[in-house]
């Protein structure tokens, strides 16, 4: 049986994960409308990696006798400045995650949740993961500068991802 507080925080958990997909999605739009569909399709697949992790706490939890409690999303913003500031946006959004993670897996120790650790112990790695690409995508920005030829080159690069977590 799941203990109260970890299941919880799971399902805080859960709604964060979702908030991160609404948040992508809503970024994906906003990418399209300034005629960047590479840009807007690499949010929409990070969006669906958002909430292939929100499924995986969700099956979590009900695997492990608990019940799901969904919570109401916070609506996303719909203006997010040039590329440059999406990306630095979602590296923001990022590390607020992490910093989720880390205080349900603190949890998860001292309340000697040891199959919650395990499955926390993916989504620490994933972060590490989600916090790198967004950092590699304001470096690389930060190198277009003002050169709207490789902007459109990176665009074409950034269509090409595919997969979820």
């Amino acid at each position: 049986m799941l203990n109260p507080k970890i299941q919880d925080a799971l399902n805080d958990q859960v709604r964060h994960e979702l908030n991160s997909e609404y948040v992508y999605l809503a970024v994906s739009a906003y990418c399209y409308s300034i005629n960047l569909p590479g840009f807007a399709h690499w949010f929409q697949m990070q969006s669906s990696e958002e909430r292939v992790h929100a499924m995986k706490l969700y099956n979590f939890i009900l695997d492990r006798g608990g019940q799901v409690k969904l919570q109401a999303l916070d609506a996303p913003a719909y203006e997010f400045g040039t590329p440059l500031q999406i990306a630095q946006k979602a590296l923001e959004h990022e590390t607020k995650v992490t910093a989720y993670i880390n205080k349900l897996y603190e949890l998860a120790l001292h309340e000697n949740d040891y199959p919650t650790q395990v499955l926390l112990q993916w989504f620490i790695n994933e972060q590490v993961e989600e916090e790198k690409n967004a950092t590699l995508l304001i470096d690389q920005l930060t190198m277009v500068g003002d050169n709207r030829a490789a902007l459109l080159m990176m665009d074409v690069e950034l269509a090409k991802r595919t997969g979820t977590a």
